[in-house]
C-alpha cells in the first residue's frame, strides 16, 4: 500500500515509517525538519498549500497516519499558538483533503484526553461519562480531544473513515531530548549528564517502547474498522511508580541518586492512570513484549549513542 506519514521525521513517526516499510508498503514521511531523507518532504500541516502539495505531487495515498503535532502539557501552554495550529488547525487541513480524496486515515490523539478520570480508563468513558467527569487539565489534552470530535464530525457529515490512537508513554530510541519531553527521556538525559531532576511521589504510569507501539499502529491497516478508537500501551502488568521507573533508569545509566529531589504530587496531573488496552489486544493484535527493564536498557544506551556520551 501507499501510505503518508504526517510527523513522520519525529520519534513515534521514524519508527513507523521503519515498520511500515518493513512490511514492503510504499511510505511517504512528512514533516518541518528541513533535511535530506529518502521519501521525506518538508511539510508544515499548518499551512494547507504546503500539505495540499504532498498529496498533489506524491499521492493518491491509501492511507495516512496522521502524528504531526505539539507534544506535551508544558509546551502546550507555553506555545499555545503553535499547539492549536498544528493539533487543530493541522487536522482540520487533513481532514478536508480527506473528504475530497477519500484516504483512510489513523489519526493520533492521546491518553491525555482522559483527564482526572480515576476509573480505569477505557474507550468508553469519553462516551459515558459527562465531560465534568473527565476534565482535560491542560491545553494539550484539550486540543486532542478537540481533534477526536472534529474526526467524528466529518466522518458524520462526509463519510470519512478514520481510526483514532490513544498513545500511552511511549518511549524509546529516536526520540531526542527536550524540557517538554515525557518524564522516561528527562530522567535519562539528566542521569547521562549528571544533571538534577525532580520525582514527583505517588504517580503511577505504564510504559510502552515504542517498536511494540508502532507494531500495534502498524496493524491497523490488516483490521481497520473506521470510527474506532484504540488505547495503546503497555502491559497492565508494567504499571509502577515514577520513583521506580527513576531507580530503573538510575541503575542502567549509573548514576547516583543524589541526582534525585523527590516531592509530592504535581499540581495539575492524573496521579494513577489505570489504562485499559483489551480492544487493542482483540482487533490490533498488541502483544507488548519488551518490559519496562529491558526498554530502558536499550534506550539508555540509544542515547549515549545520539548523545556520543
Amino acid at each position: 500500500m501507499k501510505i503518508l506519514v504526517t510527523g513522520g521525521a519525529g520519534f513515534i513517526g521514524t519508527n513507523l515509517c521503519n515498520e511500515l516499510r518493513a512490511r514492503g508498503n510504499k511510505v511517504i514521511a512528512c514533516d518541518l525538519y528541513n533535511t535530506d531523507r529518502d521519501d521525506y518532504i518538508r511539510c508544515d500541516v499548518r499551512n494547507y498549500r504546503q500539505i495540499e502539495k504532498v498529496f498533489d505531487d506524491h499521492g493518491p495515498f491509501d492511507y495516512v497516519y496522521h502524528l504531526a503535532a505539539e507534544y506535551g502539557r508544558w509546551n502546550g501552554e507555553a506555545y499555545y499558538e503553535n499547539l492549536w495550529q498544528t493539533n487543530v488547525i493541522g487536522l482540520k487541513h487533513i481532514l478536508r483533503l480527506q473528504e475530497k480524496l477519500k484516504f483512510r486515515m489513523i489519526s493520533f490523539s492521546s491518553a491525555e484526553v482522559y483527564g482526572d478520570y480515576e476509573g480505569r480508563m477505557t474507550e468508553a468513558v469519553m462516551v459515558e461519562n459527562k465531560i465534568k467527569d473527565t476534565y482535560q487539565m491542560n491545553d494539550y489534552a484539550i486540543s486532542k480531544w478537540a481533534g477526536e470530535l472534529m474526526c467524528l464530525n466529518s466522518a458524520e457529515m462526509f463519510g470519512t473513515e478514520t481510526v483514532r490512537v490513544r498513545p500511552v508513554n511511549c518511549y524509546g530510541p529516536h526520540e531526542e531530548y527536550t524540557p517538554y519531553r515525557g518524564f522516561i527521556p528527562k530522567f535519562i538525559y539528566h542521569s547521562l549528564h549528571g544533571k538534577p531532576y525532580t520525582v514527583y511521589e505517588g504517580h503511577k504510569r505504564i510504559i510502552d517502547y515504542v517498536e511494540d507501539t508502532c507494531r500495534t499502529f502498524a496493524n491497523i491497516v490488516d483490521n481497520f474498522i473506521p470510527g474506532e478508537v484504540y488505547n495503546v500501551g503497555g502491559r497492565s502488568e508494567w504499571e509502577m511508580d515514577i520513583k521506580e521507573y527513576s531507580d530503573l533508569i538510575l541503575e542502567a545509566v549509573g548514576a547516583n541518586e543524589s541526582l534525585v529531589t523527590y516531592k509530592e504530587a504535581e499540581p495539575f496531573t492524573t496521579k494513577v492512570k489505570t489504562m485499559d488496552f483489551s480492544k487493542a489486544v482483540r482487533d490490533l493484535k498488541h502483544n507488548p513484549q519488551v518490559d519496562p527493564q529491558e526498554g530502558i536498557k536499550r534506550t539508555v544506551e540509544w542515547m549515549k549513542w545520539f548523545y556520543r556520551i
